[in-house]
């Protein structure tokens, strides 16, 4: 049977996105009450509950609890898509003539979507993910790995639970196509080359050095569930977001962009020197500057505005459709009049004026953001049906680098998620050793047990269905083997960063507190 027959099964089963037919039946389509549904099943998830122990990019217990965690974060992502999905849903011109054609932007699909877009995320933030996938390919054989939006379907339609099914949240179609960023298999792109495609590749395919794409939302476990989703949506092209989806991925860029600075300005660790100074530089020598061969501007990258030139050239070489370095120029500008001139101006010392300070600058610049954006029916590959416009889209290019050169790239920030990264690796390699050992796999904890059969069930299914679909042996030894090593990771992804660092003392014998804290194993 089916997942779509399963699901008609039912005592509950949901709606599937309607899209019109014809342009004259838009204005008569009503809400979708079981959207509502979908957006109370996904908050009251102890999944999502997880998020607020789960790190955004530096955990709270080194920082102090006004650092951004996973679940503050998605609240305010949630925030944001709402007011453009509002936005949008409220035009009655041309644009809103054009979403509702592509099949609508309903707030309350786009606040699910919101919510539930980093269920997914491991412990230890995107350090997690990436040791996560390494350790997922090449210690448990899983040729596709870990990737944290994938991960996110995956606990929705299978790994959740809810009254209405056995497995996963029983969502709607909306909801469910609203969280696929990257609506692909990983797989699907080992076999392209850029020359297959002109205009370049999509958004998050990347550098395929993984054997395919680097980003993606399902994996081949869930291909079902995937498919299905997208099929309510005949208006959107392969390879396309939902309009929901794209208002969901523009919010969180947003969010990201700008939240992720007030966290490091609260922290201290955002100096205003060091970011005035790469700003300023690259605007006076700018023309200087462009005149460097690439080889150059990378050995003296740390001397202020060359790091910039780089990320200039960078995105005009990626994003050509877009890139422009009048925008680029006006953006750099901005930031460093807002940010680098204004907010980090005055220290953070914790007083309301400070407060006030912070305030102003993200409501500023998230109004000016959300003000920004464009529907477009036939968008770029890079691109989406809705999209930031291209000033806005420049800002938002300079806000990260200022986060990725000033906060990411820090030393002491690299030694800690070095030490994060063997947590990782001693729960993978703990759990492995466990469930291998057949005088003892009995004793492991059930969930990890339960998931690693609900993973082992679906390799079977999968050879049973659409076997050209599984890559490698399909021999019963070696589904077992995927279906463990994909149990492993399922289970590792579910635990918060405390539960990540305790259980990896204790499967490590490392600690002699067995009882003190909770595992929640």
């Amino acid at each position: 049977m089916s997942t779509a027959d399963a699901l008609q099964n039912t005592s509950e089963a949901r709606i599937e996105r309607r899209v019109p037919e014809r342009l004259d039946e838009i204005e008569r389509i009503e809400p979708q009450p079981d959207f509502r549904v979908d957006l109370e099943r996904i908050r009251f998830s102890p999944y999502f509950s997880r998020l607020s122990a789960v790190t955004q990019v530096i955990s709270q217990a080194g920082a102090g609890p006004v650092i951004h965690n996973r679940l503050t974060h998605s609240v305010k992502v949630t925030a944001v898509a709402r007011s453009i999905a509002v936005m949008l849903e409220q035009d009655r011109g041309d644009t809103g003539l054009l979403v509702r054609e592509l099949g609508g932007c309903d707030p309350v699909v786009v606040q699910a979507a919101a919510s539930a877009h980093d269920l997914g995320h491991p412990p230890f933030g995107h350090l997690g993910e990436q040791v996560l996938d390494r350790l997922a390919r090449e210690r448990l054989g899983l040729s596709e790995g870990f990737e944290g939006n994938a991960q996110t379907f995956r606990i929705l339609t299978e790994l959740d639970a809810c009254d209405a099914t056995e497995q996963g949240l029983n969502l709607t179609a909306a909801v469910r196509a609203g969280v696929l960023k990257y609506p692909w298999l990983r797989a699907e792109w080992q076999s392209r080359v850029r020359t297959d495609m002109p205009d370049g590749m999509p958004r998050g395919v990347g550098s395929q050095r993984n054997g395919g794409a680097d980003k993606f939302s399902a994996y081949t476990l869930d291909v079902e569930e995937l498919r299905a989703a997208q099929r309510a949506f005949p208006n959107i092209g392969e390879w396309r977001q939902t309009v929901e989806c794209s208002v969901m991925d523009i919010a969180d860029d947003i969010a990201y962009s700008i939240h992720d600075l007030d966290d490091f300005y609260r922290a201290g660790v955002l100096q205003q020197a060091s970011v005035s100074a790469e700003l300023r530089s690259w605007l006076r020598d700018q023309s200087a500057l462009s005149r460097l061969d690439e080889q150059s501007l990378e050995a003296s990258a740390r001397t202020p505005g060359h790091a910039l030139e780089l990320v200039r050239r960078r995105i005009h070489a990626r994003d050509a459709w877009i890139a422009s370095d009048d925008a680029f120029r006006a953006a750099v500008q901005r930031v460093s009049e807002d940010l680098g001139d204004g907010l980090l101006s005055v220290p953070f010392d914790g007083s309301m004026g400070a407060e006030r300070a912070i305030s102003s600058f993200t409501r500023s610049w998230i109004n000016r953001l959300q003000r920004s954006i464009v529907v477009d029916r036939a968008p770029h590959v890079r691109s989406a049906h809705v999209r930031l416009g291209q000033q806005a889209w420049h800002d938002v290019v300079v806000l990260k680098f200022v986060h990725t050169r000033f906060v990411l790239e820090r030393p002491d920030l690299a030694t800690y998620q070095r030490g994060q990264g063997r947590v990782l690796e001693t729960l993978v390699e703990g759990f492995r050793a466990w469930l291998s050992d057949e005088d003892d796999a009995a004793r492991a904890p059930r969930r990890l047990v339960e998931l690693v059969q609900v993973a082992t069930a679906g390799y079977f299914r999968l050879r049973s269905d659409t076997p050209e679909l599984l890559r490698g042996a399909t021999d019963d030894e070696s589904l077992i083997a995927r279906g463990r090593g994909r149990g492993i990771v399922d289970y590792i992804a579910s635990l918060t960063d405390s539960q990540a660092m305790s259980v990896a003392s204790l499967i490590s014998g490392t600690s002699e507190h067995l009882w003190e804290g909770g595992t929640g194993i």
